[in-house]
């Protein structure tokens, strides 16, 4: 496992010992209060920790009151789990068909009110909750975190440490995963290379969580993501409202109300399946490349890979020692001769920011810097496995089929310095080729699917960006999005958006 430095700037936490999973969804009280007999606490606006057996015992208890009396059917301040639900207008009288509402209606989902509410635990949610504790704000989880003057909270879907790597094939090696970079205050000291990416870094992301006292609530899943209801913002304005729950019990919602929102949800549960004639017809297997995590169990026959990415070569190489392939990819591939030099990167940036500045959908930034002539990646392009072929023309039921074998001359490349032209061009084939299995290597879509209700994307398909902030509303800052997407790009993006945003709530 990889080892860690002692983190610089970590807080003292002598009174509590944080795991690796902590408590779901706590509210107002202290989290960290498992005492069976503790009672209801003495501040009103404070409530006990939100646990699985509470939502039920109090679910039960509403549903016991209101068929008692049905008049007093709202929960009351100091019900267990749950702050005071709003004035809710009571009919004049009681009649049959308000004693059946007030018997059927759902308990009120507790209500947690924080600062910021930070979206994901990967890279990007990482840095920007580093950077927020590190600014004075307290996580929900501390011990008295309910009587700070600033609070934030993680919440992540994944059931452990880890963000996207956790789900990397196990084979991935460290040396050969793209792109892993240190968080912010804690540099990642990996002893072997060859470990697998897949172990490795989510243990270092674990120990980071526990070394700063992060205290990320998983696996908790975010369903949306809206604006408070008008008629009951505070005077320092309206707050957004975030839905939640555990993600194996979608019915226990918890709304977290809060001033800022740091959005890092990344891609990985978004693949993008592209759409091509006959898909649906094709006999065989179809998968994304983040599914495939034996090559080996693809040996029964040949492979179309269909992608122009890092994932797509190293997936070629791997499956190139179990059985034959063939890759498809929209352009040629462009191999970059040398390392990725820092000015190479920051022109790479620049050209997302571009996009995300005029609305937009972001582009790949691999698409832009090409990829690394490294010597395996040269050995497989002498093999004929890094070889491409244009897109195809259509699925058939037992392979894929192209009108025109003959591949078009290669456009242009970009204008980087070390691209090699002529490396990646394009080969001809047979017009059709038999296939057992289609990977789809191309590649993932920003999960932002939560965000609809704020209706942020523009007509041109994009969300329009300052940076990190969503330019139409200075509460939104999305990190990991279009120029942050590569690791080194979230953790300046996490401190960014941290800084920004602070600075438009005032406090800092």
């Amino acid at each position: 496992m990889p080892a860690a430095t002692a983190p610089t700037g970590a807080p003292t936490r002598e009174d509590a010992s944080p795991s690796r999973t902590m408590p779901p969804l706590p509210t107002t009280a202290d989290p960290l209060d498992h005492r069976p007999d503790a009672g209801a606490p003495t501040n009103p606006s404070a409530t006990r920790r939100v646990t699985r057996r509470s939502l039920r015992e109090a679910s039960d208890a509403t549903g016991e009151q209101a068929r008692a009396d049905p008049e007093q059917a709202a929960p009351a301040t100091g019900a267990p789990g749950r702050r005071a639900a709003p004035d809710v207008p009571q009919p004049s009288r009681s009649t049959r068909r308000s004693r059946r509402a007030a018997a059927t209606e759902a308990p009120t989902r507790p209500v947690v009110d924080v600062d910021v509410v930070v979206i994901g635990a990967g890279q990007a949610g990482l840095s920007a909750a580093y950077h927020l504790h590190k600014a004075g704000l307290v996580p929900v989880g501390d011990r008295g975190w309910q009587d700070a003057e600033a609070t934030f909270v993680v919440l992540d879907d994944a059931p452990a440490p880890g963000g996207a790597w956790q789900h990397r094939p196990p084979g991935m090696r460290v040396s050969d995963a793209h792109g892993v970079h240190d968080l912010p205050g804690m540099p990642l000291l990996v002893p072997d290379p060859a470990e697998s990416a897949a172990h490795a870094v989510p243990y270092y992301f674990a120990q980071y969580e526990e070394a700063f006292g992060l205290h990320v609530q998983r696996p908790v899943a975010v369903t949306r993501v809206e604006d408070e209801d008008a008629d009951e913002a505070p005077a320092g304005g309206r707050r957004l409202v975030v839905t939640s729950h555990l993600v194996d019990s979608p019915g226990e919602e918890v709304l977290w109300r809060a001033r800022g929102l740091v959005n890092a949800s990344g891609t990985w549960r978004k693949p993008f399946w592209p759409t091509y004639p006959g898909r649906a017809a094709f006999r065989g297997r179809q998968l994304h490349s983040r599914d495939v995590l034996d090559p080996g169990a693809l040996a029964d026959g040949h492979v179309v890979v269909v992608g122009g990415g890092t994932s797509a070569a190293q997936l070629l190489l791997a499956l190139a020692d179990v059985t034959t392939t063939t890759w498809v990819t929209r352009r040629p591939p462009a191999w970059r001769d040398g390392q990725l030099t820092p000015e190479l990167g920051r022109a790479a940036v620049a050209l997302v920011d571009e996009r995300t500045r005029a609305g937009l959908p972001p582009g790949s930034i691999v698409s832009v810097t090409g990829l690394p002539l490294t010597d395996a990646y040269r050995a497989g392009i002498d093999a004929g496995v890094l070889r491409a072929r244009p897109a195809f023309s259509r699925i058939v039921p037992d392979g894929v089929v192209w009108d025109d074998p003959v591949p078009p001359p290669v456009p242009a490349a970009e204008p980087f310095d070390g691209v090699v032209p002529g490396l990646g061009a394009w080969v001809g084939g047979d017009a059709h080729v038999a296939a057992r299995t289609l990977v789809w290597a191309t590649g993932y879509r920003p999960a932002l699917d939560h965000l609809a209700p704020l209706r942020l994307r523009g007509p041109r398909g994009g969300i329009v960006m300052d940076g990190t902030r969503v330019a139409a509303d200075p509460r939104l800052h999305l990190v990991g999005y279009g120029p942050s997407a590569s690791t080194v790009g979230a953790n300046r993006a996490g401190r960014d958006a941290v800084r920004e945003l602070l600075g438009h709530l005032a406090l800092r």
